[in-house]
Order: C-alpha cells, then sequence, then structure tokens
C-alpha cells in the first residue's frame, strides 16, 4: 500500500515539474511608439521605446537599459500628441556633418527625419523628457 502511494505521489510531482508552467510563456509586449535620435557631433543614439501597457524602454549609446512605467498622467499626454501626429515621409539626409536624426514607429510606420515638424516636435519633446526623467546609470 505503502509503495503504490509514493508511486502515485512521485508520478504527479514528476508530471507537475515536467508540464510546461503558464507563466513561464513569456508575453509580447506590443509598441504603442518609438524614438530614435541618432547623429549629431556627440554621436547620439538614444533610444524611447513606450509600450501599449504604459511602460518604457529607455537607452543611450552608453549606459545601461532602463525600463520604467510611466504615470498616468504622462501616458495621457503622449496620447493626445500622437493623435495629432503626421508621420509625413522620410526626409533625405542633407549635406554636411553632425546632423541629428529622429525616427518616430507608429502604427506600423517607420519615418526618419532631420528637421521636426510641427506635429512631431510635441511627441519628440514628450519623449525625450522620460529619457531625461526616468533614464539614469544606476
Amino acid at each position: 500500500m505503502l509503495r503504490i502511494a509514493l508511486t502515485v505521489l512521485l508520478s504527479t510531482a514528476l508530471s507537475a515539474t515536467m508540464a510546461p508552467a503558464a507563466s513561464a510563456t513569456p508575453v509580447a509586449k506590443k509598441v504603442l511608439v518609438e524614438l530614435r535620435e541618432q547623429g549629431g557631433f556627440a554621436g547620439f543614439d538614444n533610444r524611447v521605446i513606450v509600450y501599449t501597457n504604459g511602460c518604457a524602454r529607455l537607452s543611450r549609446r552608453t549606459g545601461p537599459t532602463v525600463n520604467k512605467c510611466l504615470t498616468r498622467g504622462e501616458q495621457r499626454k503622449l496620447h493626445h500628441d500622437l493623435k495629432l501626429l503626421r508621420l509625413g515621409h522620410s526626409q533625405a539626409q542633407p549635406q554636411g556633418a553632425d546632423f541629428l536624426k529622429y525616427t518616430l514607429t507608429y502604427r506600423g510606420h517607420r519615418v526618419s527625419r532631420y528637421t521636426l515638424t510641427t506635429t512631431w516636435t510635441p511627441v519628440v519633446q514628450r519623449m525625450e523628457r522620460f529619457l531625461v526623467k526616468y533614464w539614469a546609470p544606476d
């Protein structure tokens, strides 16, 4: 009787440890908007990715990548700016050096510009503020 009970207990324990856990499956994050700033005299390579869940991934050329969640107010203001955003078409690289290239990805479209339009400026400035506020090497 004891042997049967141990066998049942052992088989139950083994099947529980061998079965994939439901929480082990990673949930894909959906990107709401992404800003990338590259170039310039200082060699910028800044990146801000905001996900639909309100959290952001922030990185610079130097230092760590930081994950932070935005406040409700920040999310609301960003959504407002995004409603007014007109991506347009990518801009050709101007002649010369040290230009800052801004790349926005929104709703499946990626556009790069060297000068900001009136609808790009609020989005870019807001996302730059997230980078300044939340990105800090620990």
